[in-house]
């Protein structure tokens, strides 16, 4: 039951993610930082722990997993993890693809982590380049051909990916759909083959159906359900000064169950004593997976391409080395230059055997 009274009890400081004085800032909420919350002021660190079962946070640098698109013209992306909302998987492609596919089971949200090149689809072409989300709703027929070696981040949802409620922001959501770009219309005529695979993945799959005819034939569309690009560089952070805001904050998109969201370069919070690092949870609603795409913090770089799993339940957050690094260098830095991409799910997540044959282990 959610209230206006807020308790306080025991030792405490005065306003919240900040002014610690030693003490270990812990959040346990619901609903993912929008419902009740209670936050917990500890002698120690939280996530000193050391874990024996399936509930454990996995880290993984991307660049050490095989896809099989990495060697293969005619392999597919590799699955990492999974559950009845969604599937997260990796891409690095350098070749074209030799047949055109659909994702049957939900739409399809392509972060370019590395790389450029052009997708071809029955709504017409739509290059690519690094920092692009590329939306395909579900069953669009596409086919990509590289300018370079490409890596995607790709999360398929049950359901249809949506624009997530404006609120009070308004038209000033962080999600410009102005800046979209949407393919205009380009059918392509058949080169001679004697027919054209189109490749269905879905649970089950894959399906493959022969067509005598180029599938991207098509002369003109009209509706509201296309596909698009929007590159993260035309995103606009949400800042405050005096405390370090939830990830609800910078949501891009969401589908039942799974929540997309951009940490992008920023200032960094400037009032003297806030904690400019995430506070301590154990989000208990949701998994969450961290993709770093580039940057640094507070003049430690981030493992680009570094995947981060954590389990709804187990607690995470920064380390308390880099917690004490950023309260002693807070003069020297006014700035956040992080790129990270964050996946949050409702149910839990199922790390793939190559996740977890992949773990760096460390817990």
């Amino acid at each position: 039951m959610e209230s206006f009274v807020h308790l306080r009890k025991g030792k405490t400081p005065k306003r919240i993610h900040a002014d610690l004085d030693g003490l270990k800032d812990d959040e346990l909420g619901r609903g993912g930082f929008v419902g009740r919350t209670a936050n917990m002021y500890r002698r120690n660190d939280p996530t000193a722990y050391r874990t024996v079962g399936p509930l454990r946070p996995t880290d993984v640098l991307s660049s050490e997993l095989k896809p099989a698109d990495a060697t293969d013209a005619q392999g597919g992306p590799l699955l990492m993890f999974s559950n009845a909302d969604c599937q997260v998987l990796l891409s690095r492609r350098s070749e074209p693809m030799p047949f055109f596919v659909r994702y049957v089971d939900g739409d399809l949200l392509l972060f370019s982590h590395k790389g450029s090149g052009l997708l071809e689809t029955e709504f017409g072409p739509l290059p690519y380049r690094e920092g692009d989300w590329v939306y395909l709703p579900k069953a669009c027929t596409f086919r990509q051909v590289p300018a370079t070696e490409s890596t995607w981040l790709m999360i398929q949802a049950t359901d249809e990916f949506r624009v997530p409620p404006a609120g009070t922001l308004g038209r000033h959501f962080p999600f410009d759909p102005a800046q979209v770009t949407i393919p205009e219309p380009f059918p392509i005529d058949d080169d001679g083959r004697d027919e054209y695979e189109v490749r269905l993945y879905h649970e089950g799959g894959p399906t493959s159906l022969f067509y005598q005819h180029h599938p991207l034939d098509v002369e003109g569309w009209r509706g509201d359900n296309f596909p698009f690009t929007f590159n993260i560089e035309d995103y606009t952070v949400i800042t405050s000064e005096s405390v370090h805001l939830p990830p609800t904050v910078h949501l891009f998109m969401q589908a039942t169950g799974v929540y997309v969201m951009n940490f992008l370069p920023k200032p960094a919070e400037s009032v003297p004593g806030t904690e400019r690092t995430p506070w301590y949870h154990r989000n208990v609603d949701y998994d969450e997976i961290a993709f770093f795409h580039a940057g640094s913090l507070y003049g430690i770089p981030m493992p680009p391409g570094l995947i981060s799993h954590a389990p709804q339940g187990v607690h995470h957050g920064a380390p308390e080395k880099a917690r004490e690094r950023a309260r002693r260098k807070f003069d020297e830095y006014d700035r956040v230059d992080w790129s990270v991409i964050a996946i949050d799910t409702r149910r839990r997540l199922v790390p793939s055997a190559e996740i977890l044959a992949n773990d760096l282990g460390q817990h």
